[in-house]
């Protein structure tokens, strides 16, 4: 197989734990450059800016652009306006709207455009799908909480606007919601916690319905210096259905269906997918989670909650 030259843009945490080992396993791509303003790798070319790798490696052919969300417009528009694949690493942008821009440039330009929910990759998933797909939905309760201190160390954009807060891995549960269930969510209301020295919330505990109007009820909480936790109870009028791990341990009906480990093989997945998507000449816009985000930040009452500090 020819393998497709790529770059990754923002080497900060997520790039280095999770792209950078998947592009080293993956049959499809190879890892040709880094662009970054301070971090760098020594066995690929090194860029401080877009611009200047765009101009000077015409040959790599796609991008993963793992900036913090504040900059990935520009950044992406720029790429697909020089004729490369791009790949955004969650969320995509900072609003809904930047975001069907840039599908639309992808589109114009014939290039492929690729939200990766990695959480939607989860081993898991499949098959908690195909277990709801035939039933009812009567109740569903999600807990994600989580230490902003381990999985995003120092990272102060992500508490400045634009960089969601708590959202940022709450999204990864709206994202295997909206992949699993066989209906429509929409949300009803909310309380959202902001550091009084901070400007995205730090916790948020929500209500949302299906579209047939039953409960969903969701706690994420950025704080949780304990057991990490990311699980769902989906209740069904034929069993109910625990997801745990973010979607790589389910319990269905009390039977074991999958149980893969954490973050088992989900980067693999994106870039095996990014690859069909290329070489079918589409794209893959998913905005339904970062919808639910921002239908969040409009109908939550925001409550002031102790300063935040490193």
């Amino acid at each position: 197989m020819t393998q497709t030259e790529l770059a990754i843009i923002g080497l900060g945490k997520i790039a280095r734990d999770q792209h950078v080992p998947a592009l080293a396993a993956s049959p499809a791509f190879t890892l040709a450059a880094t662009v970054d303003p301070v971090s760098r790798r020594e066995d690929v070319p090194a860029f401080t800016n877009i611009s200047t790798f765009l101009a000077q490696m015409p040959e790599v052919g796609a991008v993963s652009l793992c900036t913090p969300p504040q900059v990935r417009f520009a950044v992406a528009r720029e790429a697909l306006l020089a004729g490369r694949h791009v790949l955004l690493e969650k969320p995509p942008g900072t609003t809904v709207s930047e975001v069907m821009t840039l599908e639309r440039i992808a589109r114009d330009q014939g290039r492929t455009l690729f939200t990766a929910w990695h959480s939607q990759f989860a081993p898991g998933i499949p098959a908690a799908r195909d277990w709801l797909a035939p039933r009812r939905i009567t109740a569903i309760t999600v807990t994600w909480r989580e230490d902003v201190r381990r999985w995003h160390p120092g990272q102060d954009w992500i508490f400045e606007p634009g960089g969601t807060g708590v959202f940022d891995p709450g999204i990864n549960a709206y994202s295997v919601l909206t992949a699993i269930l066989p209906v429509a969510l929409y949300t009803t209301g909310g309380t959202l916690e902001v550091p009084a020295n901070r400007e995205t919330p730090i916790a948020a505990q929500l209500t949302m319905r299906t579209e047939e109007g039953a409960p969903v009820d969701l706690d994420f909480d950025f704080r949780e210096t304990g057991t990490q936790t990311w699980d769902m109870l989906i209740r069904t009028d034929q069993g109910d259905l625990a997801l745990s791990q973010g979607g790589a341990r389910i319990v269905a009906d009390g039977a074991l269906i999958s149980d893969e480990g954490a973050l088992a093989g989900e980067y693999d997945r994106i870039y095996a997918r990014f690859a069909e998507l290329i070489a079918k000449g589409e794209s893959d816009v998913d905005l339904t989670p970062f919808r639910h985000v921002a239908d969040a930040m409009m109908l939550g009452r925001h409550k002031q909650t102790d300063a935040f500090a490193w």
